[in-house]
């Protein structure tokens, strides 16, 4: 049986243990989170998310184990730059169609009759992608590491620009992990000073324009808005109805053991209870313990990532695990933080745990990518010579073959 499974899931075991364990969490507390939801739009059925939920975590275990048997990593690097213009035409046509008012919502899921989803999860996916394949081909010199920066750099200004019209927070996440990437990268301090600076303008040129510009589009009003809410208060927070009072509630009657599966009373409050604030509410039925649980699942998820990157041998595959575990990492993290009343309210969810549908599934890439690079590691442990060198750059690990 051991065999069978180790032919089934390659890759890094550890991890593999740790998407169950969160797929396992994922059920449980969707289940409990989701009951005035089920009213709002399943007609009481309190099932109908738990089902919804079973089958894109099976479907995207499926798109995992594809990715890892079937696909070899070197197809995500002839695939990115595809991917980085396909996402731009997709965000392109989204915005298009918001501003026509043709879009539902917040505007932010393109619906293509037979399947809807958000195009900046593709985005994410293929920037980082992108930014690891231009980081491997440029190692060499300062000059080739400059010519790296302004390729990364403009590819992202377009990408998170588009993003940011609709989802500022994700724009500001897939931002901060590409910044991250080039300086893993070895991108010089110089240029990722001039990266702080403009993501520093845009940010405040947005707060300013809010005020004098009142046609502004209303993505600026709403970051405006969140750091006033965080910096002075929400004026709201004196009824206690606003979403992070409910969410600090949740955790304070958690307490150390939690009050039980299945007995939230806040999540019947929450909008978003299902979703960005999920952690709440896992405090709130199982206690600070298993929150902190969850919290070193995550950590365990970061440091074996950081053993994959160490042992892999070229350096698309390290920087691609490199971006798509900081983007994984920082999302649980303000996720986390939202829900603690440490960072301001934003929508981001809970990697593998929060209610999700075609977002699931691109997380499911993420982690695929991932484990794809780990079964990789351990086939050129078992077929390569000692004397190649760790990390060297794509084209000088073809001269060396």
């Amino acid at each position: 049986m051991e065999i069978t499974q180790s032919k089934i899931f390659k890759g890094d075991r550890v991890l593999w243990i740790v998407l169950m364990l969160l797929s396992l969490l994922s059920l449980l507390i969707v289940y409990s989170s989701t009951g005035a939801l089920a009213y709002r739009q399943a007609s009481g059925n309190t099932w109908y998310f738990l089902i919804r939920q079973v089958f894109f975590l099976g479907a995207g275990f499926g798109l995992m184990l594809v990715m890892v048997n079937f696909l070899s990593v070197r197809i995500y690097s002839v695939l990115a730059n595809l991917l980085i213009y396909i996402s731009i035409g997709l965000l392109l046509v989204t915005t298009i169609l918001k501003f026509a008012g043709l879009l539902q919502g917040t505007g932010r899921t393109l619906d293509l009759g037979f399947i809807s989803f958000q195009p900046a999860e593709l985005a994410k996916i293929s920037l980082i992608m992108y930014t690891a394949r231009v980081l491997g081909k440029n190692q060499g010199t300062r000059g080739q590491l400059k010519k790296a920066f302004i390729k990364i750099i403009s590819h992202t200004v377009v990408i998170c620009g588009l993003i940011f019209l609709s989802n500022f927070s994700t724009a500001a996440l897939l931002f901060a992990t590409i910044f991250t990437m080039m300086f893993a990268g070895r991108i010089s301090l110089k240029y990722l000073f001039i990266v702080i600076l403009l993501g520093m303008t845009i940010v405040a040129g947005a707060y300013i324009a809010a005020d004098r510009f009142p046609d502004a589009p209303a993505r600026i009003h709403t970051v405006k808005g969140r750091i006033d809410r965080f910096i002075k208060g929400d004026p709201n927070s004196e009824k206690g109805i606003t979403q992070a009072d409910y969410a600090k509630l949740a955790i304070y009657e958690g307490g150390i053991f939690g009050k039980g599966p299945g007995h939230s009373n806040v999540s019947n409050y929450m909008a978003s209870a299902y979703n960005d604030f999920i952690f709440a509410i896992i405090v709130e039925e199982y206690g600070l313990i298993i929150g902190i649980m969850v919290m070193f699942l995550y950590l365990i998820f970061f440091f074996r990532s950081v053993v994959i990157v160490r042992r892999a041998t070229r350096t698309f595959p390290a920087f691609l695990v490199t971006g798509l575990t900081v983007l994984l990492v920082y999302q649980a993290m303000i996720n986390i933080g939202v829900s603690t009343g440490v960072l301001p309210v934003t929508g981001q969810p809970l990697p593998w745990i929060s209610l999700g549908g075609s977002s699931l599934l691109f997380t499911s890439v993420a982690f695929g990518c991932i484990l794809s690079v780990s079964y990789q590691n351990q086939i050129n442990r078992e077929t390569q010579k000692p004397a190649v060198q760790v990390n060297m750059p794509d084209e000088d690990y073809e001269m060396h073959k």
